[in-house]
């Protein structure tokens, strides 16, 4: 090799160096890419969740599922579209009773006890009320209906929840020991598009949740 070329072997450009990131930049990634792993296995979980495991049409009960109150007392749209859609249940003689589930959770006014005095006010008997007023989430709603279904010899249920709840509800009450089918109440009056929005991208974190925690940590047995 001439003394020319070798020259020119050494004047070739040194590759550059790949940047590295920092160790908090990798952290920060891992995090986003760990969430956006949760939230896509939460809103895949709810498009796969069982809306029955039974072919029974006719139940021992049917179950409202707890929502709040509003701070005087009063049911909100969400109660009254559930309780409503529950009397027309039992109405059209698909269960002899409703078990309507919910403590005071977001104020100091019980969801059951709420929801009781609308079904009343609808024409639901007192006798064919039962009341558990103590759940403070769907978890312990699911839980504690299917107490009281168990301590009666009860073995089925109809769950009366919103559209946008069900999905939950259902993974959870598939873990119970009941014959179960979902059943949605009709909106009163249809939500905007931001509030269905925010309604439902909650309730993917709320899943989500479910799944990674809550699943292990707030176990109850019924």
């Amino acid at each position: 090799m001439t003394r020319r070329s070798s020259r020119r072997l050494s004047r070739r450009p040194t590759p550059p160096r790949r940047k590295r990131f920092s160790w908090k930049t990798r952290l920060a990634a891992a995090t986003v890419a760990a969430v956006l792993a949760l939230l896509a296995w939460g809103a895949t979980a709810r498009r796969l969740a069982p809306a029955s495991n039974t072919s029974l049409t006719r139940f021992d009960a049917i179950i409202v599922l707890g929502t709040a109150a509003d701070n005087d007392g009063n049911p909100t749209l969400n109660q009254l579209t559930r309780v409503t859609e529950a009397v027309r249940e039992y109405e059209r003689g698909v269960a002899p009773r409703l078990i309507l589930t919910g403590g005071a959770v977001q104020n100091r006014f019980v969801e059951a006890r709420v929801m009781a005095r609308t079904a009343e006010a609808l024409g639901i008997p007192p006798s064919a009320i039962l009341i558990e007023p103590e759940a403070r989430d769907t978890i312990q709603n699911a839980c504690y209906a299917v107490r009281i279904l168990k301590a009666h010899g009860w073995r089925s249920a109809e769950i009366v929840s919103n559209d946008w709840h069900l999905p939950r509800a259902g993974i959870i009450f598939s873990r119970l020991p009941l014959e179960w089918r979902a059943h949605p109440a009709p909106m009163l009056s249809p939500p905007s598009l931001a509030d269905w929005r925010e309604t439902n991208a909650l309730e993917i974190l709320k899943t989500a949740r479910y799944l990674v925690w809550a699943r292990q940590t707030e176990r109850c047995r019924p």
